[in-house]
């Protein structure tokens, strides 16, 4: 088994893609070994390793977190032997159902229909390269609220690319949004 890895925009967060499906659909994420105890062994795995912060699981690849006073090139080489053994064992990577999209409080209005398809269509693709995922949270009075999640939670460029991206591309197609914030976490 050959592992990949990849940079992204965040300099906490590494991007590893095992050639082989993570999650397939959806994405799961987890900030703490507490959150991943009895839903993700492979995430639990990961949070033994030292330094480790937040585990994000996307189509074909997982995104580690570490803290700052940790250095990639010490690291790496854990986290490569726990995603290679934990597929390698062939053991599931979550238990349960996975977060399979946006958030929903019932019947989306048409506006709400439309901003959803435009993040699924246009944003989640592009952010998922980066090792991330763009969530729906809630539409109120022309306001979006959206969710960042993997390498794109704590990224120094999230706030540009939720103005000046995400914003402006909602704005063009869709005259009821006014605006685009984070979620807080």
């Amino acid at each position: 088994m050959f592992i990949q890895t990849e940079e992204t925009p965040n300099p906490a967060t590494l991007k590893f893609l095992p050639g082989r499906d993570v999650m397939g659909v959806g994405t799961e994420e987890f900030r703490s070994e507490e959150e991943a105890a009895g839903k993700s062994p492979l995430a639990e795995r990961l949070f033994d390793v030292d330094g480790v912060t937040g585990v994000f699981f996307g189509g074909d690849f997982v995104t580690v977190t570490k803290r700052d006073d940790k250095e990639w090139y010490l690291m790496k080489p854990a986290v490569l032997g726990v995603i290679m053994e934990h597929f390698t064992a062939g053991r599931p990577v979550v238990t349960g159902s996975s977060d399979a999209g946006h958030a929903s409080d019932g019947e989306d209005t048409e506006v709400v229909s439309q901003i959803k398809e435009l993040l699924d269509t246009r944003v989640r693709p592009a952010v998922a390269m980066d090792g991330g995922d763009i969530v729906f949270e809630s539409f109120d009075e022309g306001v979006v609220t959206l969710y960042m999640r993997g390498a794109c939670a704590g990224c120094p460029s999230s706030t540009a690319t939720l103005k000046m991206g995400i914003e402006n591309m909602l704005r063009h197609y869709i005259p009821e949004v006014r605006e685009v914030r984070a979620a807080a976490m």
